[in-house]
């Protein structure tokens, strides 16, 4: 079995290899999921390439990031390097890549990110199909699921072992981008899950039981972490995913220090290594070096159950490091800043700490340069000493409530490595040579996908500015729609109501209510029965799999032909199927236009683009797609209340149906569907009054998702007014289309 360890630096690398992993994995430049950092430059990567292949070692490569249009092109170059370097595996989320690297780059090995989100052995298979030899596994899954998905697959399947955990599913958090274009699948995290937030109390929500009503009356109101997931630990679990047969074992923590890596991979290394007669031996000391690596506080995550009681703290923060007490009070002297602190555990000069102040949440780093006890400086403090600490100015020591202090990295000379690396000049110099032999292929790949447009290929985007007369409140005449509207619902029996507008195409989840109403469905739509649409989950679970694929079954017997993928390998579900139409849900995350052209080549008929893209990326991706396709129908979803997380986690401390706010007041409601929780913004976003200008990108239909809202007669008519252009209403948020998606 593999110990994979992550390196966000080459001192984490260094520390990572004398701890004993056998691979490490780091971000390619500019495509990796953890943008927040420093990307490591192509010849610091290539030095761990040629330090790893010479020493028995594997390296993978993090280009896990969602790739925008405008970005192809360096995407390319920076593929064609990864190439010439002979890297053991490129870890990949973005579809376009994957057809690029399927296309141009067959050498690279190719594995599925655990953004793309594989929770079924279908998927797995589809993934197998679609060329990759490795899958990581989304982090939600049970040992017993694990152990099903080893038996029933032959690719090599790698597995979250330590470390952050999401709340929501990878692939599918909106969040961060729904807050302001900094898209958590594009590594821009601003880690929203990590905030404290607070419930409306004059609000009630609906119970799960008697108990949990009475436990939620003392909580009403009250703010707490509701989505901070605590860190994952699962050595325990080592000999089970042994036995499962599972073939990496996967350290999370590219940000993380060298400490923190170092005495995590000892850990692991411990676990893996012991035999089953001194298991136990080796997993107490494991766990003490694991306590040493200033995480946050942990739980075994999902593996023993489904749903853990432990995965989350409400009433702790979740910061990383070791907690070291509450600020006291804070003095001037000499011009600087001196703050009391009575210590939980020993401090020195020179460790990196973190200040964390109530009820802001918010944070501030630094290097501890002067510790004093008493009138003396002291280099080290022990635990249960009153100190003062040097702190730098800040603006909120004033106006927060409390603030906490976290150990986050220890005194930099404490970490003594005894392996180097490669000379990075010799690398560069090596690398370049080996490029240049590629780099007549790049060029041309550059032209073929990624050229830049023309003037007379980037559309004149018309939007009318007027929707009404000047002359009266309500609409001239009856505007039709300049794009084909598909109206999405949660429930088959919504579409039995009187509509106020008529939608080109219906869409519906298949789930157990809509399948009970489906001879109605026939009946009541009559020839129009063929504009509806069936859509499939984008989250699917081993144990629910034969279940849906005996509906699709049952709905295709009965005449139905039209399916939404809500996950890209899904198509698995209709190999063998003849005129089935096919089209994919947002969830596909479709960024750019390789992407689109894969779903093209996969046969489906239409395709929703990313829901998070902005009005540039829209514009260049449908031209340059354009250019040489024109058989896909695209779409976009333009109205709506989107899951900003889709979760497994259903725990005791939530109130469904119940308004929560965040610091900065904005409101969500918590809501509870057939396999998932969501978590969905109080006000949708509306791109309404953008049809035209959309239809001016050469989009096809736009998608007006009704599934996560309430929509009584008078909504209906507001959304009815909206889509006219009459009415007048406050202006709804546009999630991206007008800003920039980072």
């Amino acid at each position: 079995m593999e110990l994979l360890a992550p390196a966000g630096n080459t001192e984490n690398f260094l520390a990572a290899m004398e701890a004993g992993a056998d691979a490490v994995y780091v971000g390619a430049p500019s495509l990796n999921a953890r943008n927040l950092a420093r990307d490591l430059r192509l010849e610091e990567i290539f030095s761990m390439v040629q330090y790893c292949h010479n020493n028995g070692k594997k390296i993978y490569i993090a280009a896990n990031s969602l790739v925008r249009e405008q970005d192809l092109s360096q995407a390319v170059e920076t593929l064609g390097y990864l190439e010439a370097m002979q890297t053991d595996g490129l870890i990949v989320q973005d579809l376009g890549l994957v057809r690029i690297i399927g296309e141009y780059f067959p050498d690279i090995p190719l594995h599925a990110s655990t953004l793309l989100s594989a929770n079924n052995s279908l998927a797995l298979q589809g993934f197998q199909t679609m060329g990759f030899e490795r899958v990581v596994l989304a982090r939600e899954l049970t040992l017993k699921e694990i152990e099903l998905l080893c038996q029933k697959s032959s690719i090599e399947i790698e597995v979250f072992v330590h470390g952050a955990i999401c709340f929501s599913y990878s692939g599918l958090c909106l969040f961060s981008s729904f807050l302001g274009g900094k898209s958590g699948l594009r590594g821009k995290c601003v880690q929203p899950c990590r905030r404290h937030y607070s419930w409306r109390s004059k609000q009630g929500g609906k119970p799960r039981s008697q108990t949990k009503q009475k436990q939620k009356s003392k909580t009403a109101g009250k703010g707490q972490y509701l989505f901070s997931m605590n860190d994952l630990s699962a050595l325990e679990a080592v000999p089970a995913l042994i036995a499962a047969g599972v073939a990496s074992l996967k350290i999370e923590g590219r940000l993380r220090s060298a400490h923190y890596v170092s005495n995590i991979v000892k850990a692991y290394r411990l676990v893996i290594d012991a035999s089953s007669g001194n298991f136990q031996e080796a997993l107490a000391e494991a766990n003490i070096l694991s306590n040493r690596a200033m995480g946050r506080k942990s739980s075994s995550g999902y593996f023993f159950s489904p749903q853990p009681m432990a995965a989350i703290t409400p009433y702790h923060s979740g910061n990383t490091g070791d907690f070291m007490g509450r600020l006291g009070a804070i003095r001037t002297f000499e011009d600087r800043l001196y703050a009391k602190l009575s210590l939980k555990e020993e401090l020195s000069e020179g460790d990196r700490l973190r200040l964390h102040a109530e009820p802001s949440g918010k944070g501030f780093a630094f290097t501890l340069k002067e510790l004093r006890s008493g009138n003396d400086a002291v280099e080290t403090a022990p635990a249960g000493t009153k100190v003062q600490l040097l702190v730098p100015d800040w603006d909120f020591y004033k106006s927060s409530v409390r603030i906490d202090v976290y150990r986050v990295d220890v005194k930099k000379d404490s970490i003594r490595l005894n392996i180097t690396l490669p000379d990075i000049r010799k690398s560069r110099a090596t690398l370049d040579e080996l490029y240049s032999e590629k780099s007549v292929h790049v060029s041309k790949v550059m032209a073929e996908i990624a050229s830049p447009l023309a003037d007379d290929e980037i559309p004149e985007i018309k939007n009318p500015k007027v929707y009404v007369s000047k002359k009266t409140k309500k609409a001239t005449r009856k505007i039709k729609n300049p794009l084909d509207i598909w109206l999405r619902v949660d429930s088959a029996k919504s579409l039995f109501k009187v509509l106020p507008f008529n939608p080109t195409r219906y869409l519906i989840p298949v789930n157990k209510a809509n399948m009970s109403q489906t001879g109605q469905l026939k009946r009541y739509l009559g020839r129009r029965v063929r504009d509806l649409t069936w859509c499939l989950p984008s989250v699917l679970f081993e144990g629910e799999q034969g279940r849906l694929k005996k509906q699709i079954q049952s709905l295709i017997r009965s005449g139905f032909r039209s399916f939404q993928l809500g996950h890209i390998t899904q198509f698995t579900f209709f190999q063998n199927e003849q005129r089935v139409y096919l089209s994919s849900d947002y969830t596909v995350n479709l960024l750019n236009s390789q992407s689109v052209v894969l779903m093209e080549e996969g046969g489906l008929e239409s395709a929703q683009l990313s829901i998070e893209s902005d009005k540039k990326i829209l514009i260049e991706l449908i031209a340059r797609y354009r250019r040489y396709h024109s058989e896909l129908k695209l779409g976009l979803t333009v109205y709506g209340a989107p899951a900003l997380f889709t979760a497994r986690l259903d725990p005791e401390h939530f109130q469904y149906n119940k308004t929560l706010t965040s610091p900065k007041q904005e409101e969500f409601i918590l809501v509870k569907k057939e396999n998932v929780t969501a978590t969905i913004p109080v006000r949708p976003f509306s791109l309404l009054p953008y049809l035209f200008e959309l239809k001016s990108t050469g989009l096809n239909y736009a998608v007006i998702d009704l599934s996560n809202m309430n929509m009584g007669k008078k909504e209906m008519e507001e959304l009815t007014e909206r889509l006219s252009g009459s009415g007048k209403y406050s202006k709804l948020p546009t999630f991206n289309y007008l800003g920039t998606l980072e």
